[in-house]
């Protein structure tokens, strides 16, 4: 059997990925062979092609995180699935539960094994989570990257509830599903975005509040004014260390911080002195584990909540969805159909 995969084989460059026909082996043990459905598309996933996140990146790779599909055939001593049963795989299949651990961050697909963006892929079945009955595989595919972020960020460690209130960056898959979250938790919402019809599609999801970033450079003084001068009580805080400053100034006394993305640099200085005086916690979040993928599952289908799909492309446009993920114009995810 072959799988056709989109794959970085040669120079970098979205232009220069290569759709190609790989052999796919039989299942081994404790693995299950999946024929991929879905694959939802991440930042990350443009980092990879231009050669930023991981420049000694082992070629060729197949690309892609976030795949959800059907089960085709299982390995020995696999009881938990069945041909036809519909999956979602992790992120890192080796980071099943507990706390995050090396093995668990070089398993990450797509860049330290090969990704999802192929017609099969094998996977270990403990890496798998059942994709719930009202949930289609172009849904399920989007929460592996992002909805497993904003989640362990939210939920894992920042434990919200109806006292907090959230403030979001940007209308990004995180942060849109950090909107999503945090409204089935009860917490107030805040969300920036450069856009007003972005923060009104925000608004009808959830939002509390809208800031434009662009009309309003200084925004943490208007998450100041929303917040009774309080301020938040969690930020996701995609921007990086060329947000990172507004984000401390927006934070509540005691609140957390959770550093995802590095969307505005990686390299601004940042005084220490508020993040010592107001006791905040800074925390990187890179993604997180299989367990966090069954949780935040199952929170949506029982709140009954979607994730937002903002476009759907054929497999053979995936460099053309690609190309329009770099233009940052999408409202959530943007997914490729198998």
């Amino acid at each position: 059997m072959q799988s056709q995969s989109l794959r970085l084989s040669g120079a970098f460059g979205i232009e220069n990925l290569t759709f190609d026909a790989v052999p796919v082996a039989e299942p081994g043990a404790s693995e299950v062979l999946v024929r991929i459905r879905a694959v939802s598309l991440n930042y990350r996933d443009l980092m990879i092609a231009a050669g930023i996140y991981n420049p000694r990146i082992e070629k060729p790779r197949v690309l892609g995180s976030d795949g959800a599909g059907e089960v085709v055939a299982v390995g020995s001593g696999v009881t938990a699935y069945r041909v036809g049963d519909r999956v979602v795989a992790g992120f890192m299949p080796a980071w099943i539960d507990g706390p995050p651990t090396l093995e668990g961050r070089l398993s990450a697909m797509g860049d330290g094994t090969e990704g999802v963006l192929a017609t099969y892929r094998i996977l270990p079945a403990e890496a798998l989570v059942p994709i719930p009955e009202a949930m289609s595989y172009e849904e399920a595919c989007t929460f592996p990257c992002a909805g497993v972020t904003a989640w362990h960020a939210l939920v894992s460690l920042g434990q919200v509830g109806k006292t907090d209130t959230v403030l979001a960056l940007g209308t990004g898959g995180v942060s849109i599903f950090a909107l999503q979250i945090a409204r089935i938790r009860g917490a107030r919402v805040l969300i920036t975005s450069s856009s007003d019809d972005k923060l009104q599609v925000a608004r009808q999801l959830g939002a509390d509040e809208g800031i434009n970033y662009r009309t309003t450079p200084e925004w943490d003084k208007e998450v100041r004014r929303l917040t009774a001068k309080a301020g938040a009580t969690h930020v996701i805080e995609v921007g990086g260390a060329g947000t990172l400053e507004l984000s401390i100034k927006s934070s509540q006394v005691g609140g957390q911080i959770s550093l995802i993305g590095v969307l505005a640099g990686t390299a601004e200085p940042v005084s220490v002195i508020p993040i010592l005086m107001n006791t905040l916690r800074i925390q990187g979040i890179h993604v997180g584990s299989v367990r966090m993928l069954r949780e935040v599952l199952s929170a949506f289908a029982d709140a009954n909540m979607k994730p937002v799909i903002d476009r759907i492309f054929p497999f053979e446009q995936t460099k053309e969805a690609l190309n329009y993920l770099a233009t940052g114009t999408h409202l959530g995810k943007i997914v490729v159909k198998m």
